[in-house]
């Protein structure tokens, strides 16, 4: 018998949630065959078989949280007679089969760091299906036990429902529900619960997945931890679009690649963050750490919310290479096939809402790094060329965001201005970016 695991998807990575089974009890897979589908705070990825068999139970449901290196089914090697039937989120805990827990635990580097996890309860009748080492480390999904940390909750005071004596989430959630209980009493007819529509009127409830989930709470904590301010200007697009319409043609025939606009901030960018090197760095405790290399990040919208895969060593690409990797990089985020290895690290983030119709917006940092730039629509708007004479030319708004506990305001606008005079002069990119 062979065991469905969750597996490793990188140090950052400790839980996932099934977003969908491909097979059910009963059905005969091959090596290699997708079993499920996981949605992380990242990525997407693929479970596959690593042995040919038949699927003899699902231990967890669609939608639920698993923990890296939990088992979530078995595949034996028999005929798949009277297979048991793949257990629910709705199903009984008590009537479910309990996860059988792996002789090895590629969780372990995570769970070291945290508090020693609690064994299960002596008078737990299943525990002996698992050894003791393994009974004590999967005693508390480290989901649960972040969780209690954050609550301050003592984990040998928490009720499991497991039948193995695990601690999951909803023991958390429910033994601190019962804390909160007295306390909350006197104020329960002050604050009744929300109604999601007046009566009569259509409205829909949806559950946030996983990644919005985690796009919402890393843009609140990048506003409530950085100091972040924003400083705006405009940038006469008139010499890039001059040379995009003289080169266009000649560049994707020797290229097999569109001359866009993103190479040419790419480029302005690195130009302004050689001179301002305080931009390309973060903040770790009381130290500043300076990047002398630049791996920019190019916002993309995909389906699920905002990612923003990375191109690496961007200083060191041609134009033609810059736009073949964002290229890459953002139909990889549509067919949310990106890699865990695309999206780590980047030291500052070039975001472009006027693709979209944006004429001027304030980006959020993407932390830690301590600088954004805000892209935006091109509009035709008359500019004053000299004393006597306005011209309509095509204009953009840009936005830097910065965290002022690192970057003052004259650095910030200096930054700003480089990026504009070396994009309205594009051969200064040649020599500058």
């Amino acid at each position: 018998m062979s065991e469905i695991k969750v597996p490793e998807m990188g140090e950052s990575i400790v839980e996932g949630t099934i977003s969908k089974w491909h097979v059910k009890a009963g059905d005969s897979v091959n090596v290699g065959d997708v079993l499920a589908e996981l949605e992380t705070d990242k990525v997407n990825i693929e479970i596959s078989a690593e042995q040919a068999g038949v699927i003899e139970q699902l231990l967890r449901g669609e939608g639920e949280t698993v923990a890296v290196g939990e088992t979530i089914g078995q595949i034996g090697s028999g005929s798949g007679a009277a297979p048991s039937q793949p257990m629910s989120p709705s199903s009984d805990p008590a009537a479910a089969p309990a996860p059988v827990a792996p002789a090895s635990t590629p969780a372990a580097p995570v769970a070291a760091a945290e508090p020693a996890p609690v064994a299960a309860p002596a008078a737990t009748p299943a525990a002996p299906a698992a050894s003791d080492a393994n009974a004590a480390v999967f005693s508390a999904t480290p989901a649960a036990r972040k969780l209690a940390r954050e609550r301050g909750i003592d984990l040998t005071q928490v009720q499991a429902q497991d039948p193995m004596g695990r601690i999951r989430q909803e023991d958390i959630q429910a033994h601190n529900t019962a804390a909160k209980a007295p306390a909350a009493a006197p104020t329960a007819q002050a604050a009744p619960a929300p109604v999601a529509a007046e009566p009569g009127k259509p409205a829909e409830r949806r559950k946030m997945s996983r990644r919005r989930i985690t796009i919402a709470k890393r843009l609140v904590e990048a506003q409530q931890t950085a100091a972040m301010l924003t400083t705006f200007n405009e940038v006469d697009m008139t010499a890039i679009l001059e040379v995009r319409k003289r080169r266009k043609d000649a560049f994707k025939e020797k290229h097999d690649i569109g001359l866009g606009f993103m190479s040419f901030f790419t480029k302005a960018v690195i130009g302004a963050l050689k001179a301002y090197p305080l931009l390309n760095a973060e903040i770790q405790g009381d130290e500043i750490l300076v990047k002398q290399y630049y791996d920019i990040g190019i916002a993309v919208s995909a389906k699920e919310g905002l990612v923003v895969p990375v191109v690496r060593e961007a200083d060191r690409l041609s134009f033609a290479q810059i736009e073949k990797q964002i290229a890459d990089l953002a139909g990889k985020a549509r067919a949310n096939t990106l890699a865990l290895n695309d999206l780590q690290g980047g030291t500052f983030t070039i975001t472009n809402g006027g693709v979209f119709g944006s004429l001027l917006s304030t980006p959020i940092l993407n932390a830690p790094q301590v600088g954004i730039l805000g892209m935006h629509k091109i509009q035709i708007r008359p500019v004053a060329i000299d004393d006597v004479r306005m011209e309509n030319r095509p204009m953009m708004y840009i936005a830097l965001s910065y965290d002022h506990r690192i970057v003052d305001g004259a650095e910030a606008v200096r930054f700003l201005v480089t990026v504009k005079q070396l994009l309205e002069d594009p051969e200064s990119l040649l020599l500058e970016g």
